[in-house]
């Protein structure tokens, strides 16, 4: 192997400077962020913020910590090999859209010592810097305690006796003679050589190395790079026999949340690859994917938030895909393993690759919730204006309100007035209705004109007015997949207690778990 190492490394020479052979012209990476970020004076847990951000290829890296060959206790060695595999894939796509990929296998460098990807990595010349470049411990005046007990070590299981047996990085990982390899100090002076303002860190673990090293997320925030977490290829060190006690999964879920917080916003792998987030093969949890766009009714404030219930009570694994700007549902290949889609858009012509997606879901049978605005989806006008045509590269689906959903949106009554909310006769023993209380509210939001429904339809639920009661809440299957429609879904339903245990009823009815009283 040293002797391969020697002859890439008179390819090396070549790639040593910026603007090397290798270097790429390449579109911006387009990358659709997840942040919490505190606020001044704000009490209780900070907003779920999804941004769209823009990044240039050449000015960015990708950092893989610490992702060895093997370590001292078998359950998260097992773990990292399986997450070693789908890095590789993320890495390679990367790399092919012009990105500087470096492998840092940290302890591990006299492997590598002739390696062309090393020697360019010395080779970046030393600069100062305005703080140290160190291991970060956690830092009380910006962070909370992590969320999860590490003082165990993080071991789920016994160790191998003697020193840590890892000797390399793993070797389903190709490491390219145009990428870079260190772990200290270098690393910094080579994204400074080669010009690189945009780190995406990945690998493990998250709440030690991928946070603490002098190339983690900490000394890269200190020194002012524009970081980011790829949070479905890392992992933790957690027992989840130590607090908080949830799953392993889970833990690695609050530090990820944890990350977000204080230090940075998280990204997927689907930004790179057309697949749906990594996930392990021992992470059982059930998939909700919620679908919203920025519209009138905060959907992509809502959601996000009962998504986050959902996660703390129900240890259910959840993802937003927000369209922000133009009509869009981005990474729409997270649907591809959802258990549930809770529908929340309002008049969007999508571009046809992404409804179409959707598409495919619901007439695979895929279970789906569609609430208020969902009737009119993806219908762009009220009413078409003469001539119209729907936009180049665009898709409509009229018929999804009747096809799908099994309703019959025609138009709302007065925004004045409201809805009064009440359980249908005969329904009250339905599982969906199961602790909801009381059985009759109102709501702020106009009533919606949905009758008549589907002859299938079971309605649960009714809307009225003085002039008009209507079908709110019912439920029907399309394709042999579980359809429900809420009608409800005005940002004040959000702080109705009924509403709220309503909403969590239908997920976990959709789901096939049981709902509690």
């Amino acid at each position: 192997m040293n002797r391969n190492f020697q002859i890439l490394t008179l390819f090396a020479l070549l790639i040593l400077a910026p603007g090397g052979a290798m270097n790429v012209c390449a579109e911006d990476l387009v990358l659709h962020t997840r942040s919490r970020p505190a606020e001044v004076g704000q009490t209780g847990e900070p907003k779920i913020l999804y941004r769209t951000v823009h990044w240039d290829p050449e000015k960015t890296a990708i950092i893989i910590c610490d992702v060895w060959n093997t370590m001292k206790c078998k359950i998260p060695a097992d773990r990292v090999a399986e997450l070693a595999v789908a890095i590789d894939e993320t890495v390679r796509a990367a790399r092919d859209r012009g990105v500087t990929i470096i492998h840092s296998p940290s302890g591990t460098m006299d492997f590598y010592k002739n390696h062309p990807a090393r020697v360019r990595c010395l080779a970046a010349p030393k600069v100062t810097t305005e703080v140290p470049l160190q291991w970060n411990h956690l830092n009380p005046e910006r962070e909370a305690p992590l969320p999860i007990d590490d003082s165990d070590g993080g071991w789920e299981g016994p160790l191998e006796d003697g020193p840590a047996p890892q000797s390399r990085q793993h070797p389903a990982i190709e490491i390219m003679p145009e990428d870079a390899i260190g772990d200290g100090p270098e690393i910094y002076y080579f994204l400074e050589q080669q010009g690189i303002e945009n780190i995406i860190l990945m690998g493990v673990h998250t709440n030690m190395c991928v946070l603490g090293r002098p190339f983690g997320i900490r000394q890269l925030t200190y020194l002012g790079k524009n970081v980011m977490l790829m949070r479905d290829q890392t992992d933790s060190l957690y027992n989840p026999e130590m607090p908080p006690k949830v799953s392993h999964h889970r833990g690695t879920d609050l530090v990820i949340e944890h990350v977000e917080k204080y230090w940075c916003p998280t990204l997927t792998r689907t930004d790179f690859v057309d697949k749906p987030p990594f996930r392990f093969q021992g992470d059982h949890r059930k998939h909700v994917a919620f679908i919203v766009s920025d519209d009138h009714y905060d959907a992509d404030k809502t959601l996000p938030a009962f998504a986050q219930n959902l996660r703390e009570q129900f240890d259910i694994h959840c993802t937003v895909l927000h369209g922000e700007g133009e009509p869009q549902v981005p990474l729409v290949e997270t649907l591809q393993d959802a258990d549930v889609v809770v529908l929340f858009v309002r008049r969007l012509g999508l571009p046809a690759d992404q409804l179409r997606a959707i598409q495919d879901y619901v007439d695979n049978g895929g279970a789906l919730l569609g609430m208020r605005t969902a009737s009119h989806a993806f219908k762009m006008n009220f009413k078409d204006p003469p001539d119209f045509q729907v936009p180049e590269g665009r898709a409509e689906w009229p018929e999804f309100d009747a096809e799908v959903l099994g309703g019959n949106y025609h138009n709302h009554a007065s925004n004045e007035l409201g809805t009064d909310v009440a359980v249908v006769d005969g329904a009250e023993n339905h599982p969906i209705l199961r602790g909801v209380s009381p059985k009759e509210w109102h709501s702020t939001g106009s009533l919606y004109l949905t009758s008549p429904v589907k002859d299938d339809a079971e309605v649960l639920m009714s809307g009225s007015t003085p002039d008009h009661t209507e079908p709110l809440l019912w439920t029907r299957t399309y394709h042999g997949g579980k359809v429900v429609y809420l009608g409800l879904g005005h940002p004040k339903d959000f702080e109705d207690p009924p509403f709220l245990k309503l909403l969590t009823n239908i997920v976990l009815w959709t789901l096939g778990d049981e709902i509690p009283d």
